[in-house]
């Protein structure tokens, strides 16, 4: 049942200089697991601008490029536009649908749908159980899983005002019975928290990853699991795919897998390809570049590191790290030039990629009193439209608020590399090959 509510708006938050103050990474050797962190109650206190000092973090060395950190950069402008609170408690899931909906999940039973770019509330999702904890779209259709281990589907329809249509449970709950009365519902359904979907548009296919250690996939058509995958040692926290159809999943064993799918092979259709070592922390987050040049993985001390596409037979190379967070980097998003990352700490960094192969970050929005666990950004925004240097960010907390932020960057023609603007990014490691 729709509904059509206006979100309560406040002011544009502060801005805040840059402290000097000297922050040090916890070295602490155990790591909070992706179920712990979903419990954990909101922290009550803003985690100031990390100091500039951090620069020369011991941590991680590497001749890698690393990040310039610019956060009192003049050629950004940033604010936070709308900024919104539900009873509904923890903000756990977002996804942006290619028509300019907003769905957003949370501890309760609703799944609620916001139009942009003026963020007001145009519907919802209802249903008997709780705890939205991932959401993906695909055209006119809604994948949102539950803390019961099932996805409920929804169709998009518009007969003259929006709405939503319940299509389908995943499982289907009479497949499941078949399935359990012949000792094969570990087949059918996960046996641990969902904590990712990704859909393969062109296969018709919808990815689940779980605390299980495993990804299942589906079949969209008829609503199948065709294949179960023992993806890793430990619990999965993240998964996406490519345009191309390769996968990529992320793991607390510190590690991202790359699996590509064999057509010919019905015993095992997905294989994996290679790993990707994270520098022994846990993976809690993956975003792409639109162009699938650029993988970038979240990770719980803070870091986000990155690998590039070869020139040839499209291998990853390790390209570096990027530091600014203080605590685990929870949720990642890439649109544009810009990657946006959202962390423990309660702040959410925006970095911008430039042709050299570094990474500068452009504004630390700050705001949120918990831990930011989901974000989105898209390319423009209510009063620059398709403009490339400015993006709308829709950030999610464990404090149950829900901002909207505008951040446009001008980058200072003097300063420009003189490289030609159609060579690509990773040409530049085209001799690591």
């Amino acid at each position: 049942m729709d509904s059509s509510n206006s979100p309560d708006t406040t002011p544009s938050f502060a801005f805040r200089p840059t402290t000097q103050n000297n922050f040090l990474r916890s070295h602490s050797t155990k790591e909070t697991f992706f179920s712990e962190l979903l419990h954990s109650p909101p922290r009550l206190s803003y985690c100031p601008t990390l100091s500039r000092s951090l620069q020369s973090s011991p941590l991680h060395p590497s001749s890698l490029p690393t990040t310039k950190l610019s956060d009192s950069d003049p050629q950004t402008t940033y604010h936070c536009a709308s900024s919104v609170l539900r009873n509904d408690g923890q903000i756990l899931s977002i996804a942006l649908s290619s028509n300019g909906l907003v769905y957003t999940g949370s501890d309760s039973n609703l799944v609620r749908v916001w139009k942009l770019p003026d963020f007001t509330e145009c519907g919802q999702l209802r249903t008997k159980a709780c705890r939205v904890v991932a959401l993906e779209t695909s055209h006119d259709t809604v994948f949102a899983a539950y803390g019961d281990g099932k996805i409920r589907v929804w169709r998009k329809t518009w007969d003259k005002l929006l709405k939503h249509v319940r299509l389908a449970t995943i499982p289907k709950t009479v497949g499941y019975v078949r399935s359990y009365i012949a000792g094969k519902d570990k087949i059918m359904k996960h046996k641990g928290l969902i904590t990712s979907m990704a859909i393969n548009t062109a296969e018709d296919i919808l990815y689940t990853a779980s605390l299980d250690k495993t990804v299942k996939v589906w079949r969209i058509s008829d609503l199948k699991c065709i294949e179960t995958i023992k993806a890793h040692p430990e619990p999965i926290n993240a998964i996406i795919v490519a345009d191309d159809g390769v996968v990529y999943t992320a793991s607390d064993d510190a590690t991202v897998r790359v699996w590509r799918r064999n057509f010919c092979s019905h015993d095992q259709p997905h294989s994996l390809t290679v790993t990707l070592h994270a520098k022994y922390s846990p993976v809690k987050a993956l975003t792409l570049t639109q162009d699938g040049g650029i993988l970038y993985g979240g990770c719980s001390d803070g870091y986000i590191h990155y690998w590039l596409k070869g020139w040839f037979a499209g291998q990853l190379q390790y390209g570096g790290s990027i530091q600014g967070h203080t605590h685990a980097v929870m949720c990642l998003a890439s649109v544009g030039k810009y990657v946006v990352s959202g962390s423990a700490d309660s702040t959410c960094r925006v970095w911008g990629r430039e042709q050299d192969g570094q990474h500068t970050c452009l504004a630390v929005l700050v705001g949120h009193r918990g831990p930011i666990r989901c974000v989105t950004a898209f390319i423009g925004g209510r009063l620059v439209e398709d403009n490339e240097d400015s993006c709308t960010i829709c950030t999610g907390s464990l404090d149950g608020v829900l901002k909207v932020w505008r951040v446009t960057h001008t980058k200072n023609v003097n300063n420009q590399c003189s490289s030609q603007a159609g060579v690509k990014y990773f040409e530049l490691y085209k001799g690591l090959q």
